[in-house]
């Protein structure tokens, strides 16, 4: 039953019982992996990952569960079992509504119900983006080639993850000015301090934009901020000379840039600063780990003094002599 996606996924898990080594986390991160490199799939190979990923969902850990959903989130051919499962659509979507029998008397058919627009629908789901989600799409979008970013940043106009707010209009128009003008100015620094602090990035990440060589993530921050597209080819143009010296490369990158969506951008903003708070409580994890560590010998090394109160203590006389 396993054989085409998972070759011997039951002897694994036989396995994982007998010698009691937990391999679950990593059987649902290969099979995420391998069933997302492809861009279609058969009838069988859908079956099984539906059966496989459904029963492996809920017995790993929160850190598995959120890269899976992470990755499963952008893929547009993930199965709608699965999808229900990781909770990023309704429970019942999906599913057939039996019909009722016939009514002998005819009855006023009540008003049909409103089908909620896409930006209802997302409002309801209203799915925060957790760290390790956040971290995983950061992960994924500056891994990818040109090809899989377009296709990452397609996608992420359907997920129901939540966007980061918009930037206000009045601080976005003084961030473009800010910007065109250090772009012109060819100053580094300054637009990446400016970035940073109009789309409340953390240095790190502003730098990591700034320095990408592909130019879709300058395309995605311009996005976020509205930024027409005259000045966003401007910026290229003056600011990435090894894109503004290529033809090819600055007519891509205006026509990604105009098909890019508003709710793209932010969805991606949203994580590039939820991955910030995933490296954060990576770095400083350990070291809470020791100062609670440390702190618990510290109080389990205490001892009671053993001078009690009120007794006058020895004193040693300078050559080992006997008390007085």
């Amino acid at each position: 039953m396993t054989k085409s996606l998972f070759p011997g996924f039951d002897g694994l898990m036989t396995l994982s019982r007998r010698e009691g080594v937990d391999v679950r986390p990593t059987l649902l991160r290969v099979l995420t992996d391998l069933y997302v490199q492809a861009s279609t799939h058969s009838e069988d190979e859908q079956r099984q990952f539906i059966e496989l990923a459904t029963r492996l969902i809920d017995q790993v850990d929160d850190a598995t569960r959120a890269a899976v959903k992470a990755r499963l989130a952008i893929y547009p051919q993930t199965p709608v079992p699965v999808l229900q499962k990781l909770g990023l659509v309704a429970a019942q979507e999906g599913r057939r509504v039996p019909l009722a029998r016939a009514i002998p008397t005819p009855a006023p058919a009540p008003s049909p119900a409103r089908t909620p627009t896409d930006a209802e629908a997302r409002m309801a789901a209203n799915m925060a983006m957790q760290p390790n989600e956040a971290a995983e799409i950061h992960d994924m979008f500056f891994g990818a080639d040109a090809s899989q970013r377009a296709l990452i940043l397609h996608n992420l106009a359907q997920t129901p993850l939540k966007a980061a707010p918009r930037i206000p209009t009045v601080r976005a128009k003084r961030a473009i000015q800010i910007l065109e003008m250090a772009a012109i100015a060819g100053d580094v620094e300054n637009f990446t301090v400016e970035l940073g602090d109009s789309l409340i990035l953390p240095s790190r990440v502003a730098a990591e934009i700034v320095d990408d060589a592909g130019g879709e993530a300058l395309a995605i921050a311009a996005r976020a901020l509205d930024m027409p597209s005259p000045n966003f080819q401007r910026i290229l143009l003056f600011f990435k000379p090894e894109i503004g010296n290529s033809v090819d490369a600055v007519y891509r990158l205006s026509r990604l840039y105009d098909r890019l969506s508003d709710r793209s951008a932010l969805v991606m903003l949203a994580a590039w600063r939820g991955s910030t708070l995933a490296v954060t409580r990576a770095k400083y994890q350990p070291s809470l780990h020791d100062s609670e560590r440390q702190r618990a010998r510290a109080g389990a090394s205490q001892t009671r003094p053993s001078v009690q109160p009120g007794s006058s203590p020895a004193v040693r006389t300078g050559n080992g002599g006997s008390d007085r």
